[in-house]
């Protein structure tokens, strides 16, 4: 009988996956589900590694916890010839080796290279501290498999799916095989709809890569990120990063700093000049010429102009 997580067979966060390849991995789940302990030497990771970034503070958390009680899910591994490939648990091998652990306990499958991809891309995108970066090229990946296309063209599909789906377009996509198969692996994740994808998380693309860089290492929120990438100005950008992570500015606070920036420069940017030609071109147009106390303004207003100018003319 079985009593605790540590006696279960490798189930993890990989329902996902059972859908997306179908019988042979229900096959091959039943087929060989026992853990075994196997030296950390003999795993190595795979050429393509889903996940870049860990966060250090939670892979520390996690390297307690295995140290107190152990790994009490085993990793997937496959076999290569003499060694075991990771298919998922890199986070748990980090933490083992962390702390010193010469064994761990895996389950060995047999899986082929785009099998064991989509694994790891399945199971990294079922992680809470995933960022949305990773998210996105996750997404995408795991789509690039799933249709056999490159990722430049999974984001043309989405993109032609999202006006479409708006009424922009002539429907041409909408109802394919391939927008059906986008829909259904979306619905299989769980994570996010296709449409909120398109919308929400394929613009982080375009992001300048020094605010990629800081996004993906999960040290700011999306939407902040966003925002400060509208500073095209690089210094100002990056001085507006370091504030809003060091002072845990809002998205108000960093729009505002943002205004704030933005009339500073228009202000020091244009000349006095064209200053009053805006001004006068504006007053011109305005309905302050209805009200007497404006009125009387611009009248004490345009006497000091006419002083100023009588000051300045040649005798």
């Amino acid at each position: 009988m079985i009593t605790s997580k540590k006696d279960k067979p490798y189930t993890s966060n990989l329902k996902g996956v059972a859908a997306l390849l179908g019988e042979n991995f229900n096959h091959n789940e039943t087929a060989n589900s026992s853990p075994h302990n196997i030296t950390i030497s003999k795993i190595k990771l795979p050429h393509s590694q889903p996940r870049r970034y860990f966060d250090a503070e939670k892979l520390g958390q996690l390297a307690l916890s295995i140290q107190e009680h152990g790994i009490l899910e085993p990793l997937l591994v496959r076999p290569q010839q003499e060694e075991y490939e990771l298919v998922a648990g890199e986070r748990r091998l980090r933490a083992a080796q962390m702390v010193g652990l010469e064994e761990v306990p895996v389950v060995i499958r047999e899986f082929n290279e785009q099998e064991a991809l989509q694994i790891s891309l399945v199971e990294n995108l079922a992680r809470e501290d995933l960022n949305p970066v990773e998210e996105t090229e996750g997404v995408l990946q795991l789509l690039s498999l799933r249709l056999k296309q490159s990722t430049n063209n999974i984001v043309s599909l989405l993109y032609r799916m999202q006006n479409e789906a708006k009424g922009k377009v002539t429907q041409n996509v909408l109802g394919s095989e391939e927008s059906l198969a986008i829909k259904a692996l979306f619905d299989t994740l769980g994570i996010i709809s296709w449409e909120s994808f398109v919308s929400s998380r394929l613009p982080l693309l375009k992001l300048p890569q020094d605010v990629l860089d800081v996004l993906r290492q999960g040290q700011i929120e999306y939407t902040k990120a966003t925002a400060i990438a509208r500073v095209k100005d690089v210094s100002q950008r990056m001085a507006l990063m370091k504030a809003a992570i060091t002072e845990n500015l809002s998205l108000t606070q960093i729009n505002e700093r943002i205004k704030a920036a933005r009339t500073t420069i228009t202000s020091e940017s244009i000349s006095l000049k064209e200053r009053y030609k805006q001004a006068s071109s504006r007053l011109q147009k305005a309905s302050v010429w209805d009200n007497p106390k404006k009125q009387k303004t611009l009248e004490k207003l345009l006497t000091q102009i006419e002083s100023l100018l009588d000051e300045n003319s040649p005798e």
